[in-house]
């Protein structure tokens, strides 16, 4: 009877440990920002949007990296350019993983392709972008990533006052911070690209 009892005992503790964590809500934010793919025990609209639409915001400035590797011909330029990628990559991961936890679906690359969103490039821009070289390319990555990064910030600053899930909320406040750094480095760094 000992043994049974001890058994059911560790049994319980090992229930209620489980049942507390799972159930810490807004107790324990610093448990639910640690965790990169287990949503927090609420969430809202706010937290849905800001995700479906930083997914394909992210993504474009991924591909916009990505072009900026192969021709850009100023090493700040490149340099950005991994920066950007390095931290949005595997935020997109992030922002996936909660929608599907969520029960939400997840964007689809280009299906945001052909909607307005703050900061983002439209097809023909991005054409543009493309077809650019030399430092008119430069020029018109940085001025596009500017407008492009000025979008998230606003996105983050929106989902920090109306999002209720607190990962999402940290998520919103790093890219701000990041994003907005990353802003004034860009505009200073346009004003000492050449013209043509």
């Amino acid at each position: 009877m000992t043994h049974v009892y001890r058994t059911t005992a560790a049994s319980a503790a090992l229930l209620a440990a489980v049942f507390g964590l799972a159930g810490c809500g807004d107790s324990d934010k610093a448990t639910e920002q640690t965790s990169a793919t287990a949503p927090a025990a609420a969430f809202n609209d706010a937290d849905v949007e800001f995700a479906t639409r930083m997914i394909p915001h992210h993504q474009q400035a991924v591909t916009m990296a990505d072009l900026a590797l192969q021709k850009a011909t100023t090493a700040e330029v490149k340099t950005l350019a991994t920066a950007i990628k390095a931290a949005q990559a595997p935020e997109i991961e992030q922002l996936s993983g909660w929608l599907k936890a969520w029960g939400k679906p997840v964007p689809t690359p280009g299906e945001h392709d052909g909607h307005t969103m703050a900061g983002m490039m439209n097809p023909q821009e991005m054409d543009d972008l493309t077809k650019a070289s030399g430092s008119m390319f430069d020029r018109m990555w940085t001025d596009m990533m500017i407008k492009h990064h000025q979008g998230a910030v606003a996105m983050a600053k929106t989902e920090q006052t109306s999002g209720k899930d607190a990962a999402s909320v940290a998520l919103a406040k790093t890219i701000q911070t990041a994003q907005t750094t990353e802003i004034a480095t860009m505009q200073r760094l346009l004003g000492r690209l050449p013209v043509s």
